[in-house]
């Protein structure tokens, strides 16, 4: 496959040029793998090479996996999509929404009118902001000493809503509420079941909130770029949580990630079980948010992510945890493709009509670095041409 060569060459010169640190990227159908490569390092401060077996921080490519976690309780009736999600967890039975702030910068809440239900967390229409991209939230965390939600504090849960429930769209904590959500209908701690009802049965064996000795051993290092160039960052989840963050907290590699979505492609079936029923992954690949737009993310803190503007100009819709795009994207993706991405650079793509999926890991600070982007895009292209060549064999 020259495309394979061609991504080799993207991804090898991007590593070389000491324009990223290290990458694995990894395609396959629902049937195979039809690529994978490591590039680069593992840390630039120390000799090992990446692997394909590397371990990253997916960041919220956790979210997938929780929201379908959520999807399974659905299934089950132990979960309602559409009703007070604040029956089952107290914290959200009376939202307040951020108005603002008084003249004397204390903040301005009100009641909300519309209760939260598990579709608008699953939807990011529920409110819940993060302070990346909110300065309102940034300022409410400062102002109280409410923790930042990477602390894994239950106290970092306590926080108002920035817009009515079911009225916009807006990225943010909403996932950590569905993965409370599963371990108040499931009576497990999330990470037992994930492990026990995705993970064992995908054989994501490389996949887990707490990182291994074997894991740790392949264990990628985070880096930061900065005007200087790149920098080691120091940084690792915590490993003691006080809960298990749904919205991001997973370590895992790419073969792992890869078994998940070729679950969706295979419409709930993986590892030769059945994990959710077909209707379920379509409900999750439809637009769940009817009118409502995904927009822009604009920067409050830029030394952790750049503004993400993703298909400037096209519509965009949100599934049950998936960016869907609205029409074909520059890359070759389908409409109505599946999408999202983590902090540190790792994003994945599922394209159901094309029957196609891939991953790409990096770990670089700020998130939607440009040069991530070039090969995240260069990538997919291969990927794709890849495809159209051995289509135009067949025919």
């Amino acid at each position: 496959m020259r495309t394979k060569s061609e991504i080799d060459q993207l991804l090898r010169q991007k590593c070389d040029a000491k324009e990223i640190p290290g990458v694995v990227a990894m395609a396959a159908t629902g049937s195979e793998t039809i690529y994978q490569g490591a590039f680069g390092k593992r840390d630039l401060t120390k000799d090992d090479a990446m692997t394909v077996d590397s371990v990253f921080w997916i960041a919220s490519m956790t979210k997938a996996i929780t929201t379908a976690a959520g999807m399974q309780l659905v299934e089950q009736g132990k979960l309602a999509l559409d009703e007070p999600i604040g029956k089952l967890l107290p914290d959200l039975a009376a939202p307040q929404v951020l108005e603002g702030y008084d003249a004397s910068g204390n903040p301005k809440l009100r009641p909300a009118k519309n209760p939260i239900t598990l579709r608008l967390l699953m939807t990011h229409t529920a409110g819940f902001a993060y302070d990346m991209w909110n300065g309102d939230m940034v300022k409410y965390l400062e102002k109280t000493g409410t923790p930042g939600i990477i602390s894994c504090q239950n106290a970092a849960l306590k926080t108002p809503v920035c817009s009515e429930p079911g009225t916009r769209w807006e990225y943010g904590t909403n996932i950590d509420f569905v993965g409370k959500a599963v371990e108040a209908a499931s009576g497990k701690k999330l990470d037992a079941y994930l492990r026990d009802n995705i993970f064992a049965p995908l054989g994501m064996n490389d996949t887990g909130f707490k990182i291994s000795d074997s894991m740790r051993k392949r264990l990628v290092g985070m880096h930061a770029r900065s005007p200087e160039g790149l920098g080691p960052f120091p940084f690792e989840m915590e490993q003691n949580p006080e809960f298990h963050m749904g919205g991001g907290g997973l370590y895992g590699t790419a073969a792992d990630y890869i078994k998940f979505t070729q679950m969706i492609l295979n419409k709930g079936k993986g590892n030769g079980n059945q994990l959710l029923k077909p209707e379920t992954v379509a409900l999750m690949g439809q637009n769940n948010i009817g009118a409502i737009e995904v927009g822009k993310m604009v920067t409050a803190l830029p030394p952790f992510t750049n503004d993400v503007d993703l298909f400037p100009g096209m519509s965009k819709k949100w599934g049950l945890s998936f960016l869907i795009n609205t029409a074909k994207t520059p890359e070759g993706r389908s409409p109505n493709s599946l999408f999202w991405a983590g902090l540190a650079n790792t994003y994945f793509w599922i394209d159901p009509a094309r029957n196609v999926s891939g991953v790409i890991l990096m770990q670089l600070l700020p998130f939607a670095d440009k040069i991530c982007l070039d090969a995240f895009a260069g990538f997919e292209r291969g990927i794709y041409a890849g495809l159209d060549t051995a289509g135009q064999k067949a025919a």
